[in-house]
């Protein structure tokens, strides 16, 4: 059985404000968060402006909060395992390492993703619909 707890409005309104925290620790602590951050919200403008149609526009916007997500995710694993200790441990690289490698990827999608609609909106003869 698990924990007794809030449950409710109450439980959403504990679980809002958990996520608050979150976003402000990582805004505090993560000059990576921080720099991804202020990306997204210059590339939100640009989002609506390259999109075709409301599909693309919410793929665009998609990836830059996907980016966010998965740093974050990455910060709290960095956040734990640095909590465990200072030594190092093939663990603790691996960990550190694979965050590193989905923020990557997700960067990669960013890139992918924006580019291909980049693409078909200036040369649209290249991208078949």
């Amino acid at each position: 059985m698990g924990k007794p707890g809030y449950t409710g409005l109450k439980r959403i309104l504990h679980a809002a404000y958990y996520s608050y925290l979150g976003f402000r620790a990582a805004w505090k602590h993560e000059s990576a968060f921080r720099q991804k951050t202020v990306l997204a919200l210059l590339m939100l403008p640009l989002a609506v402006w390259l999109g075709h149609n409301a599909l693309e526009i919410a793929v665009l916007l998609a990836t830059l909060f996907l980016v966010m997500i998965v740093e974050l995710l990455n910060s709290g694993i960095e956040a734990v395992v640095d909590r465990i200790g200072d030594e190092p441990h093939k663990l603790s690289v691996r960990a550190k390492d694979m965050g590193s490698a989905a923020v990557f990827l997700s960067l990669m999608l960013v890139l992918v993703v924006w580019g291909t609609i980049t693409v078909s909106l200036f040369f649209p003869e290249l991208i078949p619909y």
